[in-house]
This record gives C-alpha cells, structure tokens and sequence, in this order.
C-alpha cells in the first residue's frame, strides 16, 4: 500500500515540529492546538515550553491557565492567571479563567466582580454572562442574575439551558409571566428536557392556570417517569383543577317568588330547577314575566224606574180581581 506523497509530508512534518520547535511563539501555538481538540496535558507541557523560553510570555500563561482550568485545578489556574494579568491587565483569556477558577470554587463575590472586569473588555462571552448569573443566584441575588441571564440568552438565542436558568430567576423574583415565556423559549428548543418542562408548569401554578401546568407535569414525567417533583406536582395540579371544577359548577338553590294572592279555581305550578348553564341562557335571551291573575267578579245593576212602575200595576191589578 502505498502513501499519497502530500499525506506523507504532513504526517512527517506533525512529528518532526515538535522537535524542532524552539521559538516561544510557536510552543504556544501548538499548545492552543492541543487545547483545541480537549488534550489539556499536552497543551500544558507546550506552554511550559514555551514560558521556559519566556517567562513573561502572558499568553501562554493564560493559555496555561484555562488548561489547568479543564483539568479542575482551579487553585493554580487563578495563581497563573492573576501572574500573566500584572504583565497584560488586559488579556481576555487570562480574564475569563480567573473569574471562572473563582466561580468553580465557589468564590462568587470574587467571580462576579472579575466577570464584571471581564465584560469591560469582552462584550460577546455568552457562557461568562451566564456564569455570572450563577453566581449571583448563589449569592440570592436574583434581579441582578436576570440581568446576566438576559445577556447570555441575546448571545446564544438557541441554548435551552440559559432560557430555563432565565426562567428560573425570573420565578425567584415572582415575575411569572416573564419566567413563563423564558422556558416556553426553552421548550421551543427542546422537548426532550423533563426538568424544563416540570419549570413550566411551576410558572402556569403561580399564574392559576392549573390545566396547562398539568399537561406540563405530564410531559415531564413522559421524559423522566420517576421525577418526583414532577410527580408531585402533578398530583397538586389536579387536586387545584377538581377544585376550580367544584367551585364552578355548584347549583344555587331556586327561590320561588310569589307574588299576589291566588283565587279559586287557579292552578299553582312550581317550576323545575334548572342548571347553571340553563339559568344563565334564560336569563340572557328573555325576561321571564310574572302574570297575577285577577278573580272574575259578579255584579249586578239596580231596577230601573219604568220596570218597577209595570211591576206595581200588575200587582194592583192582582188585588182587584181577588176582591171581586
């Protein structure tokens, strides 16, 4: 089998640089090389050469720095870091890993001002903003993570994880509407995350709307079935829902109004009882009216004078044929 000439070159030219390397700057760029495919020993050893050849070599102790960073060496991350800023305040990597070496040992005062001095050179970091607001919600700072938070999720719109940490501050300062769209952001960018969906539906119970935060809880437990929050929740939000069904379908009892005095020969009839829906569409399409029914009364007038006069001469008349 035979080699391609050019692949043979730059397989003898990978072995050969390191070798030959002497100058600082090229150590250094090998040792960002290494950094760049997750090698962080390796990197560390070409920055190490690179700082024997020159000491004050700020970037490499930066760069050396967010490598020991990776590894969990926080400790001496922030010692070299610290060192390459007293030769460069300015240097964005050694910034960036001494507020983070700071904030991964829980230094959060300490990493919040840093991110803070970060950010008057570096504008675009979005995982630093985030980072900060972190720490301000370890501090219980939360309108201050809000304002981190925000500026993480303009930088990196399509990280469902900064959206729900968004929403999550926004819950801490009972600003739910907020808190409700920053994870219905992050439901828009994943479905498949149970923790972001149980949020959700946390955010749909502090606004009363116990429906839609049940089809949230449902959704979280089709992703994780054992959450046990979730599955408290759940059970909360049904218990809230079967209240709101109880409270808006209670009857009233109907009250008969008479009204008048009823006369022989009427008939009273007690209406039936209707439900709410039936009372409420009576009501709005007619008013009922209420009839008194009046007695029919007899009267009857007194004789008239002629008929009287008629009824004296025939009894006059009677009177004088008996005498004869």
């Amino acid at each position: 089998m035979r080699l391609n000439p050019v692949i043979l070159l730059i397989l003898l030219a990978l072995l050969i640089v390191p070798v030959v390397a002497e100058d600082a700057s090229e150590w250094y760029v090998m040792g960002q090389n290494a950094a760049m495919v997750g090698d962080y020993a390796t990197a560390i050893t070409y920055y190490d050469n690179a700082l024997a050849l020159d000491k004050n070599y700020a970037s490499a102790m930066s760069g050396k720095a967010a490598a020991l960073n990776s590894l969990g060496q926080y400790s001496d991350a922030i010692t070299l870091s610290e060192q390459a800023l007293a030769i460069r305040s300015s240097d964005q990597t050694a910034l960036n890993a001494r507020a983070y070496g700071l904030f991964k040992l829980g230094r959060y005062e300490e990493s919040v001002a840093a991110y803070d001095r970060l950010f008057l050179v570096q504008k675009n970091q979005a995982d630093a903003y985030c980072n900060q607001g972190i720490a301000y919600m370890n501090l219980n700072k939360s309108s201050d993570a809000v304002v981190s938070y925000n500026h993480c999720t303009a930088l990196d719109q399509a990280n469902a994880d900064s959206w729900n940490l968004l929403g999550l501050a926004y819950m801490n300062i009972a600003q739910y509407e907020n808190a409700l769209d920053a994870f219905g952001h992050a439901t828009s960018i994943t479905t498949k995350n149970a923790e972001i969906w149980n949020n959700k539906g946390e955010a749909y119970i502090a606004l009363e709307m116990p429906t839609d935060a049940l089809e949230c809880f449902k959704k979280a437990l089709g992703i994780d079935p054992s959450y046990a929050r979730a599955i408290e929740n759940k059970n909360n939000a049904m218990n809230k829902q079967q209240d709101v069904e109880i409270i808006g379908t209670i009857t009233p009892v109907v009250t008969i109004s008479r009204i008048g005095t009823l006369y022989p020969g009427t008939t009273e009839t007690t209406p039936a009882v209707q439900t709410i829906a039936e009372q409420t569409t009576a009501s709005s399409v007619m008013t009922v009216q209420t009839t008194i029914p009046v007695a029919t009364k007899t009267t009857y007038a007194p004789l008239s004078p002629s008929v009287a006069f008629c009824a004296l001469i025939i009894i006059a008349g009677f009177v004088l044929l008996s005498r004869k």
